[in-house]
């Protein structure tokens, strides 16, 4: 075995030991080994490397491990840790620190002062470094910084291909973010950029309980956009081109109201949230509309549980409770049982928090191409020969 093969391996066995402790936070390491398939003398030393990194803590009393033998439970180490996740909205900014468990430690949500992306870049670096300082006054370690933008983001290179609500088209938005950063003298740690409502399913799914079950997860967002995020086969479904989930412009009746793309009938023409402010009376015909979109969600993808956020439904869960009523009696009209229909846990925050659990994501599938790889790649294919 090459070292390189051996250092896949152990990333690959570490995974596995922080996902079976992020899921059952107590275990011991004797647990760790049986529920692992890993020997005993493999999970005593990853163990040990673990907790020597920060990523693991040992309770202070021993308990019985089930067969009358003295054990250490462990747990994941969220006092030293934490992720830092911003949303770049169409009209705000919104900043959430998180612990490596998804715990809101700090957050705030700022006006959008300038649209243009050097502007924006500034507005974000300047908050990401008050927060920064109000981590280390707390004694925490900055591991990592994401950033959702509203609009279809070409992970491998970082740049925004489109976001119509800003004006955006083929931006190099990653690399301004990383200059603006260093200028404002943040830690050297991995940036990342998604759209935000992928990075808020990805929330969803590591902080709620559905990072270890590989099973779907759409998060539909009604904001003054309205998008999708996937997560299909335990990885973000982000399409060919970062275009998978943009879904406000999906027609759901021809002949419907005009939308801000020029056409009829799109979903953001419905249930956006400035359409909602313009057509308050017609909010039991918006609620339908999603009820529609959601029902064509389920049945395209199966997804275990379909999550509401953004303004739209956050605001007023009225809008939700009525498109979810929607859903499910096309379910009984069809004899099937429904996905579980929730609104985000984490309200308003949802993209930024989603935002903060992109490098923890990753780093927890090793066998994934993590952000920095696929750049490089891209970069390589870009280069002239």
């Amino acid at each position: 075995m090459t070292t390189g093969d051996q250092q896949l391996l152990k990333r690959m066995n570490r995974s596995v030991l922080l996902r079976l402790l992020r899921a059952q936070p107590g275990l011991s390491r004797a647990r760790l080994a049986s529920a692992s398939g890993l020997t005993k003398s493999t999970v005593s030393l990853l163990v040990r490397e673990l907790i020597d990194e920060d990523w693991l803590s040992e309770a202070g009393a021993t308990v019985a491990d089930g067969l009358g033998r003295p054990s250490t439970p462990l747990r994941i180490n969220v006092g030293v840790r934490a992720l830092m996740g911003v949303e770049i909205a169409v009209e705000t900014v919104r900043l959430a620190c998180v612990s490596l468990q998804g715990e809101v430690l700090h957050a705030e949500t700022h006006a959008l002062d300038d649209r243009a992306p050097a502007g924006v870049c500034a507005q974000v670096a300047r908050m990401a470094a008050a927060a920064q300082r109000q981590l280390r006054r707390a004694g925490l370690q900055l591991s990592s910084i994401g950033v959702g933008v509203p609009g279809a983001v070409d992970d491998c290179t970082g740049v925004v291909r489109f976001a119509p609500n800003l004006g955006w088209r083929n931006v190099s938005l990653l690399p301004a973010l990383e200059k603006a950063f260093a200028a404002a003298r943040l830690p050297r740690v991995t940036v990342q950029l998604q759209n935000d409502a992928d990075a808020a399913a990805l929330g969803e799914y590591e902080f709620c309980g559905g990072g270890d079950g590989g099973e779907p997860l759409i998060f539909v967002s009604c904001d003054v956009g309205v998008g999708a995020g996937v997560v299909l086969n335990d990885r973000l479904f982000t399409g060919a081109q970062g275009m998978a989930g943009e879904i406000g412009h999906t027609i759901l009746q021809p002949d419907g109201p005009v939308c801000s793309c020029g056409r009829r009938g799109c979903a953001e023409a419905f249930f956006g949230s400035h359409a909602l402010a313009r057509e308050a009376p017609g909010a039991a015909q918006a609620a339908a509309f999603l009820g529609v979109l959601l029902q064509n969600l389920w049945v395209t993808f199966d997804p275990r549980a379909i999550v509401l956020g953004g303004k739209s439904c956050i605001g007023d869960e009225r809008l939700a409770r009525v498109a979810f009523a929607h859903v499910k009696r096309h379910a009984e009209a069809a004899g099937m049982p429904a996905p579980e229909l929730r609104i985000a846990r984490y309200g308003e925050l949802a993209p930024a928090v989603g935002a903060a659990a992109l490098a923890l994501h990753e780093y927890l599938r090793p066998l994934q191409p993590d952000a920095r790889t696929r750049r490089a790649r891209a970069e390589r294919i870009a280069a002239p020969a």
